[in-house]
Formats: structure tokens, sequence, C-alpha cells
């Protein structure tokens, strides 16, 4: 007996399929069109801030002059390259760098988890709040600020802190140009700016965590501890390692302004790093060119480690960042 098959239905085909995708898209953003203009200033922001200028990294290969302009200043390959490796201030700013962003990673990036997870435990909400504010503040505080508070209290000159040790019989310490004392202070500072504002994401990410993991783990008698080690840290381990990623993205990038406000010509040698070095050679000195190769080997690190350290995340079975 015959089987007859019927031919009156035939898979589309791939140009049919990815028409069909494509008005289902567009479907979509078409019912979704608030959202994608609430999204057009900020991607207006990082397309004339951030990726525009990056046709200016052509003066890293140039001998650039600002009355000649980027077109007729002469080529000179990567000559700035080759002096930024050769000279001895290379290795002083890559040793300060590399020092201060072990001391961030290690004491500034844990410390606001630390943060969260006491404040996770405090059942009284009035109580919680006002502590979350008090820790808050500092953050609306510019750096000039935050630095200017700490230069009255530590100064020699009638400091709070160099009072209350000389009225103990102590000898004043002079903090603000001491090479020892600049990367606690700055550490120090650091965590009372930022830590309490990091909390943030944090708690957010706690509050996510199930409820009913903290009950099973009540009935078989666990104590706060155990909980905070064994469930609120498991969950929210890939907000951790995400936050982690972009951290390591930017082991070269420690920021211009607080660093510079705290540089002087005492601690200059413990001070100085890539993104000072690039404002003294840059702006301070006039060399363009110079400064923008800095600024361009930075970035390629960070570049560079970021996919690293994606790449790690993800063989250990992270999300990632992408």
């Amino acid at each position: 007996m015959e089987t007859k098959i019927d031919t009156a239905f035939s898979p589309p085909t791939g140009k049919e399929l990815q028409e069909r995708m494509k008005k289902k898209k567009w479907a979509q953003i078409k019912k979704n069109k608030a959202l994608y203009l609430m999204l057009l200033p900020g991607i207006l922001y990082f397309v004339v801030f951030k990726y525009v200028p990056m046709g200016g990294l052509v003066i890293a290969f140039q001998d650039y002059q600002p009355f000649l302009g980027i077109l007729d200043s002469p080529f000179v390959g990567m000559t700035h390259f080759i002096r930024l490796f050769t000279e001895d201030t290379f290795m002083m700013l890559m040793r300060n760098t590399l020092i201060m962003f072990f001391l961030n990673i290690t004491i500034s990036f844990p410390f606001p988890i630390l943060l969260a997870l006491l404040l996770n435990e405090v059942n009284n909400r009035r109580l919680k709040k006002s502590i979350q504010t008090i820790i808050y503040l500092p953050h609306f505080m510019s750096w000039v600020i935050v630095v200017s508070i700490f230069y009255v209290l530590l100064t020699t000159e009638g400091g709070v802190i160099n009072n209350i040790i000389e009225s103990f019989g102590g000898e004043r310490i002079a903090f603000l140009t001491s090479k020892a004392w600049l990367r606690p202070m700055y550490i120090f500072q650091d965590l009372w700016k930022g830590a309490g504002w990091g909390t943030i994401v944090y708690l957010a990410a706690i509050t996510n965590v199930d409820e009913q993991l903290y009950e099973a783990a009540d009935m078989d008698g666990a104590g706060k501890l155990r909980k905070m080690w064994h469930i609120t840290l498991p969950c929210i381990r890939p907000t951790i390692v995400t936050l982690l990623i972009l951290k390591i993205g930017s082991i070269l990038d420690m920021g211009f302004e607080h660093m510079f406000l705290l540089m002087n010509s005492m601690n200059r040698e413990v001070a100085q790093i890539f993104d000072t070095f690039v404002f003294t050679a840059g702006i301070q000195n006039g060399q363009l060119s110079y400064s923008t190769a800095v600024g361009l080997f930075k970035g390629l690190v960070g570049l560079i480690l970021v996919v690293f350290a994606n790449r790690l995340a993800k063989k250990f079975g992270e999300d990632g960042i992408y």
C-alpha cells in the first residue's frame, strides 16, 4: 500500500526565518519604545564622551603639535611606548600602582561585603536605616572635601589627632608628608567614603536570597555565622564575581583626583601612579603624545585583564560579565 506524503506544508527557509525574527524584534522595540528612549541619553553619553574621543588615540603614535593638528603632526610610531618602558619612572609607576591595587583588592573590595552581611543581621529597621544613612553620607562628598577634612585632623600644626598624641606625651606625626603613612591614609579615606555606598549592591543581592533556605538552616540548628557562610555568601557569589572582574579591569586605573590631592613633594616617590603621571606629563609638561601613550597602555592592560578574568570565572562555573 502506497503512502502519500503531504507536500502542502513546507518548512520555512532560512531567509524567511530571518525576516520573521527581524519583524519580531522590531515589534518588541515598538512595544517597549519608552524603555529604549530612556536608554538613549546613556548611549549618547558613551558615544560622545567614550567612543568618539578614542579617535584621538592616534596621537600616541605621533609627535603631536597642537598648531599642526592630528592630520599634519609627524608620525613617530612606537617611540613613546619605547620611552615609557625604558625610563626609570615606569618601574616606579608600576610598583606604586600595583601596591595600591593590591591594598584596594584585599581591603577596600571585601569590606563592603562584610558591611552588608553585618547590616543584614540587624533586625531593628529604624537602627538599620540610621546606620545606612550615616555610612552613605561620605559618598556624596567630593574628594576635595574628604581630603580637606583629613588635612584639618592630621596636620602637624594644630591638627586634632596630633594634639591628642601630644597630650599623651607622644611626638607629632607628619601624616600628610610621610611616605609610610600615605597608603594607609589613602585606603582609610577610600573605605570611609565608598564602603557604605558599595554595600547597596550587596544588600540588594542579599534580598533575593530565598528565605526558605534560612528557615531550613534554623531547623538544622545553624547559627548566624553558619547561615552567613553557607547560604548568604554562596547566593551572592555571582554578584561578587562580577564586581571583582570589573575591579580587576581597573588594575592600573586607581583614580586621579584622590591620589593627586594627597600627593606632595615629600611623598611623591610612593604617591605617583599612572593616573597622576598622565596629568603631570600631559597637562603640566605639555607632552600630549607621551601621556596619551601611557593612557593607551593602561586601557589595553585593563581590557586584557577583564577578558582573562571573565574567561577564568566561566571556567569555574560562574556567569561572568558577558
